[in-house]
């Protein structure tokens, strides 16, 4: 239906700006000039929590009305004696103690949901105002080894992140995804040093080293680095050596990095994230900046000595004792940091990127980090007030045992085979549902729902809690899944096939659209909420908002579709009507769960 929509003549396309905004935009002026001396008074309009009282309803005067000393249901009446929403609302209501109460009319909400249907590539979404270029850091894995649960959600939540932004501002080449890969640490010091000690012949000839092979060394390297004073002194020399751009250092580094690039990219497109090489910009991209980094500061009059390394001291930020809390960003042996290659990021970003918004998506562990270095890149003068450095921190997934998630060995999940698993599960689910499909597109259903599954799981959590990994839950065809998002859209692909349906025919016909059962107009209202909820992740960053939003429609279609028979409604209009709101229901599931990377399938 989606292929469907998108050739549909737009010639009537009116992007809509958010009921909220429209309602925001039309007390703004009156509560201006109510209370002259109060710089930009704020009608804080929200949906109304029970539709009882109405659809929307203006919060703002009670806090307003206090500013000005004066009777909040006084000053609610004189904002609705000069307020004019005729054309889009019965006249507002003034509720308990100052609250404006909004409910829309019939004939508008259907005016408005005809124009979104005629816009099939944005909805009737409306551009948001000031588009900004965004630089999105996220996944960045660590090299040399296999992606791992503990990636999952940085993975995860940036590729939806950048999907949200590029959708929002209607501007995807303003959009940049980086991922800050570990590419220049310790660990490839421990590899060389194995390599060289262990097993000369890979050291020799690094092309034909595999992930495997890799995920061997490193625990093997660990293990010596754990146990062997020399062989950790050695390790930290060869660190040095490849920060320095030894050239055999440097050629044993090249080969690890390129057999973990082909590993990391698989699973990027078996995830469905929007990640190529092209994006990646690592801490090796930045390793000829380090020294400068130190100098400017140095240069700055802001870096200081302290037990041979060079530090940053910020104010407001002390260790547990009080005593001030270091920024180190390079150590008494030269090596560099992770602070210092964050610090050559920023000001790549800021400066040479152009970024007005710069995000970082890492473990909320992190937070302290990232305060000193958005605090230090501040100071530096690196990045201006007017660039934002937003940190998105996210909590960690469990086991049932409410302890990290781990194999029964206590090592960390792979995160090829926690995916391998995810589609063989829901494939089970599949063969139980549907066991006449071909096997081919058994296959296909199952990955679609065990991936789109374990991603909507991440999602619909807040980001800053822990959540626990529950494959029953996830892959539940009830309640707030994956899974029964994709099956109320086949529920109504299936629809449309019983109906022999032409859906370039039903498009045509837009202007038969009819909103009279509550089940009608509750769908309506809440399919022209799509805007209003896409302008508030753009600005805050939640995307558990979008996973509710979408959860709600399902909700709030399976109760239309129960009580308002579609192609057994008595008229033929009615018909159509109901048709076009199965439509755009479909549609705006299928789009919503686009900007969460989950695939739709047409039948489960």
């Amino acid at each position: 239906m989606l292929a469907h929509a998108l050739k549909l003549n737009q010639r009537n396309k009116i992007p809509m700006k958010p009921i909220i905004d429209i309602l925001e935009q039309r007390i703004a002026p009156i509560l201006a000039q109510l209370a002259p001396d109060i710089p930009n008074p704020s009608a804080i309009v929200k949906p109304s929590q029970d539709p009882r009282f109405g659809d929307y309803q203006a919060n703002g005067i009670m806090a307003l009305a206090k500013q000005l000393k004066t009777n909040p249901r006084e000053l609610a009446q004189q904002v609705v004696d000069q307020l004019n929403v005729s054309d889009m609302c019965e006249p507002p209501e003034i509720a308990g103690p100052g609250f404006i109460n909004f409910r829309l009319l019939p004939a508008w909400l259907t005016q408005k949901l005809t124009q979104a249907i005629q816009d099939p590539d944005r909805l009737g979404v409306d551009t948001l105002s000031d588009p900004k270029k965004v630089v999105v850091d996220f996944a960045g894995p660590n090299l040399a080894k296999e992606m791992h649960v503990g990636h999952i959600r940085s993975t995860i939540i940036g590729d939806v992140i950048a999907r949200i932004l590029e959708f929002g501002y209607n501007e995807p080449n303003n959009i940049i995804r980086q991922s800050h890969v570990g590419d220049w640490g310790l660990p490839f010091g421990m590899l060389v040093t194995y390599l060289r000690e262990n097993t000369p012949e890979a050291a020799s000839n690094p092309e034909n080293i595999k992930i495997a092979d890799l995920e061997e060394f490193y625990r093997a390297a660990k293990q010596r680095f754990d146990s062997d004073e020399t062989f950790k002194q050695n390790a930290y020399k060869a660190t040095v050596a490849l920060h320095e751009h030894d050239q055999d250092t440097l050629e044993i580094w090249k080969h690890i990095v390129a057999e973990s690039r082909i590993h990391a990219q698989a699973i990027y497109d078996k995830m469905n994230i929007k990640l190529r090489v092209e994006d990646e910009r690592g801490e090796s991209a930045f390793s000829k900046d380090l020294p400068d980094v130190v100098k400017s500061l140095a240069d700055a009059n802001i870096l200081q000595e302290s037990q041979g390394a060079q530090c940053v001291f910020l104010d407001g930020f002390k260790n547990k004792e009080g005593n001030p809390l270091p920024l180190i960003v390079q150590k008494s042996d030269g090596a560099y940091l992770y602070a210092t290659t964050d610090l050559a990021a920023i000001r790549f970003r800021a400066k040479q990127l152009k970024a007005d918004r710069i995000i970082y998506v890492t473990d909320a562990r992190q937070k302290l980090h990232f305060q000193m270095i958005f605090a230090c890149a501040r100071q530096a003068q690196w990045a201006p007030e007017n660039v934002s450095l937003e940190h998105v921190p996210f909590g960690s997934v469990l086991g049932p045992d409410n302890k990290p998630f781990k194999t029964r060995s206590g090592e960390n999940v792979k995160l090829k085979d926690l995916l391998d698993e995810a589609t063989q599960r829901a494939l089970k689910v599949v063969e139980a549902k549907n066991p006449d499909l071909p096997p081919e597109q058994k296959q296909q259903i199952a990955q679609a729902v065990g991936i789109g599954a374990v991603k909507y799981a991440d999602l619909s959590n807040n980001l800053v809690g822990d959540y626990v990994f529950d494959w029953d839950k996830m892959l539940a065809m009830e309640g707030n899944t994956a899974p029964y998002l994709q099956y109320a859209y086949a529920r109504i692909q299936s629809i449309f096939r019983k109906g022999d349906i032409d859906t370039d025919q039903l498009l045509a016909n837009t202007d038969v659209l009819q909103l009279d059962a509550p089940e009608e107009l509750t769908l309506a209202k809440h399919l022209l909420r799509y805007g209003e909820i896409i302008e508030t992740v753009v600005r805050d960053l939640r995307p558990h908002l979008l996973t509710n939003y979408l959860f709600e429609l399902a909700q709030n279609f399976s109760s239309f579709y129960t009580n308002c028979p579609v192609l057994k409604a008595d008229a033929e209009s009615t018909i159509t009507s109901r048709l076009l709101l199965c439509h755009q229901t479909a549609h705006t599931l299928a789009h919503g769960l686009n900007l969460l990377g989950i695939k739709t399938i047409k039948q489960m």
